[in-house]
């Protein structure tokens, strides 16, 4: 994408500057400033995809894929995507009615103490579940994905509509 700028923090994190999209959104291609840090440290994705295997409702192996910052508006938006190839549509085993308690965990026990760890902020936090892994903002026909979004209060993650 032309107009794409990306550098390294010290601390390692990748942080990419889009400021144009490759397809239109409904209603129309407008020009939109997004920005998004990427990236964990690996000994901590070892350690939460060893422990997040056994805690998830579900009991289905999970695994962090990687962590955006989003600006959308005036809020900070935080994703997590995690690799969860049980909801794989044509070979898995767990349906989004299986996995649905997942996000709730994935959110209060996984990405609460991550916000804390690493002292960011958010207005809004996206769990998103996907079977393989796929590219933040393409598609992909052969994948299945799985999306919620919570508002973090100080008692845990509140469940929005979206």
């Amino acid at each position: 994408m032309s107009g794409d700028r990306q550098h390294t923090e010290p601390n390692g994190i990748v942080r990419r500057v889009i400021t144009a999209r490759t397809a239109a959104p409904e209603g129309g291609a407008r020009s939109r400033k997004r920005s998004w840090v990427r990236g964990c440290v690996s000994a901590l994705c070892l350690a939460a995809s060893t422990a997040l295997a056994q805690e998830v409702p579900s009991g289905q192996p999970v695994s962090l894929s990687e962590v955006l910052l989003d600006a959308v508006g005036a809020e900070n938006w935080v994703r997590f995507r995690f690799i969860a190839p049980e909801i794989a549509k044509d070979t898995g085993t767990v349906s989004y009615g299986q996995a649905e308690g997942d996000f709730q965990a994935l959110c209060d026990d996984f990405a609460m103490t991550y916000l804390t760890d690493f002292e960011l902020t958010a207005d809004v936090v996206v769990i998103s579940l996907m079977d393989r892994p796929v590219p933040f903002g393409t598609s992909d026909p052969e994948a299945t994905q799985f999306f919620e979004a919570f508002r973090p209060e100080t008692d845990g993650c509140v469940w929005e509509a979206f």
